[in-house]
């Protein structure tokens, strides 16, 4: 048996580079970028307003000229309009180009506009005030958005600004679900009390989707070659098996035995935390990696998050994240043991992230996930976790900040 750490290790050290795609921009939501969007142009392109109102020249203003004669009305995306001297003014809407000639932009709510004169009302105005300047965002050239930044919305709509039809990210690796056992059942089938609905490769999907990934479901029976058959030929379809159920040490579990009858390569097997102790992982001749989660639908999910997540992410060319909160209660655990308690996360006046234990009972109370937001991992060289003591969290739920 590992510590969770030389489990962290043997892991991240597996991790792939599964190769880069173009992509739609409008369809990379989700994906990681493999390449930085950089600007085709200054942005904004030109000197902007900000309001609506008059353009002029500072200059005159600063001489004293407080009535300009309007030249003409600028829309946005019109061609920039040039006045002829300083007593002139660009009557302009916001978004609308300044031409080289006028550099300030007076607000309508500080006009009087009659017979085509516009009259500054108020004394005091600064140069270049409520003008967006060229190239202040970002100029031609300069990285908009990283390569290994996840494309969300602000993302897609900056590759539309820059001219990103397509962009390059990273590709995804293929993935198949596996349920283990005879006492599943379908979820529309009732079960008998000896029975119960298979739930956590549903589980393990969703969590997939959340980081882009489309996995296909497939259930194992307790039939050894059956396992060995589907297995096999996963592994010329698939990068990445996961499984659920089979790994623990009772006279049906026999997932564990099966991977290495079909080779792969087991590279540990039980670790020392909980939930979750029994976990294998390995890697299949062909180069698949295998993930094999203990069947209690605590332990998959817990897993899933602290050791595939992570995975992935390196996969990706990704940051690994660093999240840590304040314990709320002591809490006490003996065993020595990594344990994963789950918790309740919230923010509270000092802007402190706070971390409330949720009792459950045990690695098959499936219900207590709904009421948790982050597993946090308390180490096992101790066994006494005290109130306001902070410690990593691995959230597995989006945090509202309510």
């Amino acid at each position: 048996m590992i510590t969770v750490a030389e489990a962290e290790h043997i892991i991240l050290n597996s991790a792939c580079d599964y190769g880069d795609e173009m992509v739609h921009f409008q369809s990379a939501q989700g994906r990681v970028l493999a390449e930085d969007i950089v600007a085709d142009r200054d942005m904004p392109a030109g000197n902007r307003s900000t309001m609506d109102g008059v353009a002029i020249s500072f200059d005159a203003f600063e001489n004293g000229v407080r009535s300009f004669k309007v030249n003409t009305i600028q829309a946005a995306g019109d061609m920039p309009v040039f006045i002829n001297d300083g007593q002139e003014c660009v009557e302009i809407m916001t978004g609308a180009m300044l031409s080289e000639t006028v550099d300030t932009v007076v607000r309508y709510e500080d006009l009087k506009i009659e017979n085509s004169v516009a009259v500054v009302q108020i004394e005091k105005i600064r140069r270049g005030q409520n003008v967006h300047k060229k190239g202040v965002d970002k100029k031609e050239g300069e990285v908009i958005a990283k390569k290994g930044s996840v494309v969300g919305p602000a993302i897609v709509g900056v590759a539309a600004f820059a001219g990103y039809e397509k962009v390059k990210v990273r590709k995804l690796p293929r993935v198949i679900l596996f349920s283990n056992g005879d006492e599943l059942v379908a979820v529309s089938d009732k079960p008998a009390a000896h029975q119960i609905r298979g739930s956590n490769t549903y589980s393990l999907q969703a969590a997939l989707k959340e980081i882009g990934i489309s996995a296909e479901m497939v259930h194992l029976p307790d039939d050894e070659a059956v396992i060995e058959r589907t297995l096999q030929d996963s592994f010329r379809n698939y990068d990445v098996v996961i499984l659920s159920g089979g790994v623990s040490m009772g006279k049906y579990d026999l997932v564990a035995a099966a991977l290495e009858k079909v080779g792969v390569k087991k590279l540990f097997h039980k670790v020392q935390q909980r939930p979750g102790k029994p976990f294998w992982f390995g890697e299949h001749e062909r180069g698949t990696k295998v993930f094999a989660f203990p069947g209690n639908p605590v332990s998959t999910f817990m897993c899933f998050r602290r050791y595939f997540v992570p995975w992935f992410r390196a996969c990706m060319g990704m940051e690994q994240e660093q999240q840590y909160a304040l314990l709320a209660e002591d809490v006490r655990f003996e065993p020595t043991l990594q344990y994963f308690v789950q918790v309740q996360l919230r923010i509270n006046k000092k802007a402190q992230l706070i971390a409330t234990p949720v009792e459950g009972n045990g690695s098959g109370d499936l219900t207590n996930l709904v009421n948790a937001d982050a597993f946090m991992e308390l180490p096992m060289e101790k066994k006494l976790f005290n109130k306001g003591d902070v410690y990593r969290i691995w959230p597995f739920k989006p945090f509202m900040f309510s």
